[in-house]
């Protein structure tokens, strides 16, 4: 999930993708239909221009992660990280320096040269 939230509906994000790839012959370049459809919808050009490519992706006509398995690997790493284990490690090694620097003698603040 973004850190911001989504202020178009998936449908909404659906047909304006449709529209892209449905108007892209009547433009002069494809950025031209983002552009104009962009208008007609109530976004920036960029977001749309976005959407279309990760549509592309998911259908397989451009190279990159598809959103599915994009999902399935952030959920995995985050179950990965929840294991516990780095944490007490961490935990146990802060442990451990705070423990020493409290056992410094007030005499070993010295700088030696």
């Amino acid at each position: 999930m973004s850190k911001t939230t989504n202020k178009f509906a998936p449908e909404v994000r659906e047909r304006a993708v449709r529209m892209v790839f449905d108007h892209e012959r009547d433009h002069p370049s494809r950025w031209a239909a983002v552009v104009s459809i962009a208008e007609k919808i109530g976004c920036v050009p960029q977001t749309l221009h976005e959407w279309v490519k990760k549509a592309e992706v998911n259908s397989g006509k451009r190279a990159g992660v598809p959103t599915e398995v994009a999902d399935k690997v952030r959920r995995s790493s985050a179950r990965s990280v929840s294991c516990g284990r780095p944490t007490r490690f961490y935990a146990r090694r802060r442990h451990i320096l705070r423990r020493r620097s409290s056992t410094a003698r007030s005499g070993d603040d010295r700088v030696y040269r």
